[in-house]
């Protein structure tokens, strides 16, 4: 079984921090070696909410009351940053965290607040869960195969790195370039 299987088998087939059940996908929570237990299955929403700078969608997160106290240590670490960001301060003095897991937490906070803002080649603001088209041939170094142009990447995720954007290109997981995609 694969990471993503893993992850629908934990979570019961639902976003595990709001539930909901539609186009749910991994999340590595970082820093993150991308084992399943430094992931989460995550809807769009909730990625999206995590992976750009944008404007909170406070009645979104009224699901964090739940899902602070899962037995996950990646869903707790999720839960502590989104209530950190939201300032919430009733539901921080509640939550717990081992020493470890509030270590990691805090070590991707930074990383968090400071998140980069992905453009396409037109300077269009990319969203994680947005579908780009490839508008060149990429060579994808150490797959052994080229990113034909006109390839639609569905439900991206955005880099932490400036330019940069992850989709999966013939079921592989590849880093691209938002030089050489515009959004579909």
């Amino acid at each position: 079984m694969g990471i993503l299987e893993d992850l629908i088998k934990r979570a019961e087939n639902s976003c595990e921090l709001c539930k909901c059940q539609n186009d749910l996908d991994i999340f590595e929570v970082s820093p993150s070696d991308g084992s399943i237990e430094q992931s989460a299955l995550l809807c769009p929403k909730c990625q999206s909410q995590f992976e750009q700078n944008c404007e909170l969608d406070q009645n979104h997160w009224y699901c964090l009351s739940e899902a602070m106290w899962s037995e996950t240590p990646a869903i707790k670490v999720l839960s502590y940053r989104m209530l950190k960001k939201l300032d919430n301060q009733e539901l921080l003095d509640m939550i717990y965290l081992d020493d470890e897991t509030l270590s990691w937490a805090n070590k991707g906070l930074e990383e968090f607040n400071n998140s980069v803002v992905q453009k396409d080649c037109n300077g269009v603001i990319l969203n994680a869960g947005d579908t780009v088209t490839i508008i060149k041939d990429l060579e994808v170094k150490g797959a052994g195969f080229t990113a034909k142009r006109g390839t639609a990447v569905r439900n991206i995720s955005l880099g932490s790195e400036d330019g940069q954007i992850e989709g999966r290109v013939n079921g592989v997981k590849i880093v691209i370039l938002t030089q050489f995609v515009k959004k579909s």
